[in-house]
């Protein structure tokens, strides 16, 4: 008999015809609700291998379900919320993706590509503008009703310059922004200067002197609400925050405050602080549905296909690599495999 891969939502199909040539795929088919842990369980105990996502919550629960199932393709790798401890006493071989050869520069590229385009929809207003002209309202053509700040000249203040900040250093660069950062570490001089950016020790100096302070730390207890009203307050009232990586690093209240009363111009978020592992079901608050002055995404920073075709792709291979006997080179855990 063919062995059975578990597909807890759509993926892309170049990954699911991998898969398919060796093994009989099912795939969960919602995309408006994150699979629940007890869906999951009652799969797993069909199924040989499972292909979850990075948010998709495994528990010893899900592990344990099936003592015949052989292995899991998971994105995210070692951040996925995968209980690899009991994983690991199981000796089930967990695999993911190099992120280092995926295609179109991975998530961290792609991440930047998105914090670039919400720089640009909220300085030239491309989201009001959209619904301004549907609504009927072009009557003048150069009217004053939708006058942005632009990005030529701006400042772009990063907090937390790594591997997607170097990526936003370069586009936002050429669209002849000037761009000031702090870290925990600074930069040698001389790859400051060929980035073209300016180090700043006190984030403080970042959030008074920017026009788009993009949050960009790493998330860890010690960064948990490392914006809030009072780093907010310090911005320019025609200042806009961007936070594309974690939602945790900036307190959600005080920022729907800050855009509610005009102490700052407006934000774009794709991070939420209703979001796995805090909470199963991920969703935006509702309140900031109906702001003009924000951009909303829903996590999507990776969401590009030549990104997603290439990871999901090496996860598949991986798992038909586990079906074959053979080693996976993209093992989380390869220490399982060891005899």
């Amino acid at each position: 008999m063919r062995p059975k891969i578990f597909v807890v939502q759509p993926i892309p199909e170049v990954a699911l015809d991998i898969m398919r040539e060796v093994a009989d795929v099912t795939v969960y088919p919602y995309t408006d609700r994150q699979i629940a842990v007890d869906v999951l369980v009652a799969n797993a105990k069909r199924a040989d291998y499972l292909f979850v996502m990075h948010e998709t919550s495994v528990p010893a629960e899900v592990i344990n379900a099936n003592p015949d199932l052989k292995g899991i393709g998971a994105m995210g790798g070692d951040t996925a919320l995968i209980d690899f401890a009991a994983a690991n006493a199981r000796k089930l071989p967990i695999v993911c993706a190099d992120r280092t050869r995926t295609k179109g520069g991975g998530t961290w590229k792609a991440t930047a590509d998105l914090t670039m385009a919400m720089i640009l929809n909220l300085a030239y207003r491309v989201v009001e503008a959209d619904r301004y002209t549907r609504a009927g309202r072009f009557r003048q053509e150069q009217n004053m009703d939708l006058m942005g700040i632009g990005v030529m000249e701006r400042t772009c203040g990063i907090l937390g310059l790594g591997k997607v900040g170097e990526h936003l250093v370069r586009r936002a660069k050429a669209f002849d922004m000037d761009v000031i950062y702090t870290k925990r570490t600074r930069f040698p001089e001389e790859h400051e200067k060929e980035l073209g950016v300016e180090w700043v020790d006190d984030k403080d100096e970042v959030l008074r002197r920017s026009d788009f302070v993009c949050v960009l730390v790493d998330y860890n207890p010690t960064t948990e609400n490392y914006i809030g009203a009072r780093e907010l307050a310090l911005m320019k009232p025609t200042a806009f925050l961007l936070n594309t990586g974690r939602a945790w690093t900036v307190n959600q209240e005080a920022l729907i405050a800050a855009l509610q009363n005009g102490t700052i111009a407006g934000a774009g978020l794709d991070v939420y602080w209703d979001e796995p592992p805090k909470t199963h079901d991920p969703h935006a608050p509702e309140v900031l549905y109906k702001m003009d002055n924000v951009v909303l995404t829903p996590h999507n920073g990776g969401g590009i296909w030549i990104n997603r075709n290439s990871t999901t792709s090496m996860i598949a291979e991986g798992l038909v690599a586990l079906i074959k006997g053979e080693r996976p080179e993209t093992m989380v855990n390869p220490e399982v495999l060891v005899t």
